[in-house]
């Protein structure tokens, strides 16, 4: 159902894809897209409040042009990022069913693969958190998922060659409204991804793909 406010938008309702910087080193992973924010505009994080939460910090951390989303032709480019999601299409009441997660997986091993200088990887929330675990697993590049356990700007080592995971808590509007991640929590989470991806440029540390960029 059409929020009174966009009751005259013509909706995308269409699977939103990833966006962002097709050679970025750092990759972002979030849920779904939102009822009336992606689902309305057609561009992930765009025309809500986790949007606005998510590209203000982006901005202030050099990895977005403007500090605001508000529609695909607005402008904002992405630099050395790059936006993707455990789910394409937006879920009943914001939470993708397991079925949907499958379903959509496809299309985040695929980024995973054409995104071949990533460093760096922010999994915004727990769900994002497990599926990107689980994908390694499947993969043989972690052992065990059980090995790393979710908690708000920690880092975890994934393997030699392979990329940095930061887990974040997810810009959703329950965890901002509520004081759970603060502006201040959430850029430090991007602080700390641009300090690595600084110190691994200067010591040409292989990307995820064993090239030395």
């Amino acid at each position: 159902m059409k929020r009174r406010a966009y009751r005259d938008w013509d909706y995308w309702a269409k699977p939103v894809p990833g966006f962002g910087d097709p050679r970025a080193r750092l990759l972002l992973i979030g849920l779904a897209p939102g009822a009336h924010g992606a689902n309305r505009t057609g561009r992930i994080f765009t025309g809500d409040s986790s949007g606005d939460f998510l590209y203000k910090t982006l901005y202030a951390t050099g990895f977005a042009s403007q500090p605001t989303s508000t529609s695909r032709d607005d402008g904002l480019k992405l630099r050395d990022a790059y936006i993707s999601a455990v789910a394409r299409c937006a879920p009943p009441n914001n939470k993708p069913a397991l079925e949907e997660i499958r379903n959509c997986r496809p299309y985040l091993v695929r980024e995973l693969d054409l995104l071949k200088r990533v460093q760096v990887v922010v999994a915004l929330g727990r769900v994002a958190f497990d599926v990107y675990l689980g994908i390694l697993r499947e993969q043989g590049k972690i052992a065990r998922r059980s090995a790393f356990v979710f908690a708000h700007n920690a880092v975890h080592e994934t393997g030699p060659g392979q990329p940095l995971l930061i887990s974040s808590y997810h810009p959703s509007q329950q965890n901002t409204s509520t004081g759970k991640l603060t502006e201040a929590m959430f850029r430090a989470v991007f602080e700390g991804a641009r300090r690595r991806l600084t110190s691994m440029q200067a010591l040409r540390i292989p990307c995820s793909q064993g090239r030395v960029e």
